[in-house]
């Protein structure tokens, strides 16, 4: 397959990227800033802008696949992610690719409620206006109609996690869990070439 991969500088980004080159798909990296990055991407890296439909539909044009795993901490998170997933969607409606998947942010999944994993009780808020950034994000995927997939951690990243070659389906959001880059980046490319989550998220945790 041909995979675009938006935000591919990033630690999921590119956990992503190395596992699609590992299946042997073809890969074109999106960051803002290719000088930026001094260790080598094995893909075709390109400058882009994840919040402009134009440049999306740009790097987007000829590909299968879509990946974001994209964020700008400099950027109001409401801002940014609602800007991403509109350009997301117009451009690549431009590009002629119908399929996209997010790299999710377990807070804005339900919890073992129901309710968001951010609203249950004691959870943490210190960095809430990043979650409630993410699930404005997602609100603007629900009402298009690109066909998408919110993938996140059931609770965060393990940072010193090692490929297993292992994950699994999560029922809900769970604060305790954790994954590595490597075995959620197995899991997204999983959703690519075998889609089962439409417009809808996924909760991912080791096996």
């Amino acid at each position: 397959m041909n995979i675009v991969v938006f935000g591919a500088g990033g630690r999921a980004g590119r956990a992503v990227v190395g596992e699609a080159r590992r299946r042997g798909h073809r890969v074109t990296a999106v960051v803002r800033d290719p000088a930026r990055h001094r260790d080598p991407l094995d893909a075709t890296v390109v400058a882009g802008d994840v919040t402009d439909a134009a440049s999306v539909a740009r790097a987007a044009a000829g590909h299968d696949a879509a990946v974001s795993a994209a964020v700008d901490l400099a950027a109001p998170p409401h801002d940014f992610f609602t800007a991403a997933s509109r350009a997301l969607a117009a451009g690549l409606a431009t590009a002629g690719v119908r399929r996209l998947v997010v790299v999710g942010l377990a807070p804005v999944l339900p919890g073992p409620s129901g309710a968001p994993l951010m609203d249950e009780p004691g959870y943490p808020d210190e960095y809430r206006p990043f979650f409630l950034g993410h699930a404005a994000g997602l609100a603007e995927l629900r009402a298009g109609d690109l066909d998408w997939a919110y993938v996140a951690p059931a609770g965060d990243f393990d940072h010193a996690g090692t490929r297993t070659g292992r994950y699994r389906l999560a029922e809900h959001g769970d604060p305790a869990s954790r994954i590595s880059y490597p075995d959620f980046a197995i899991a997204l490319l999983d959703e690519i070439e075998d889609p089962r989550h439409h417009r809808v998220t996924a909760s991912i945790r080791e096996a």
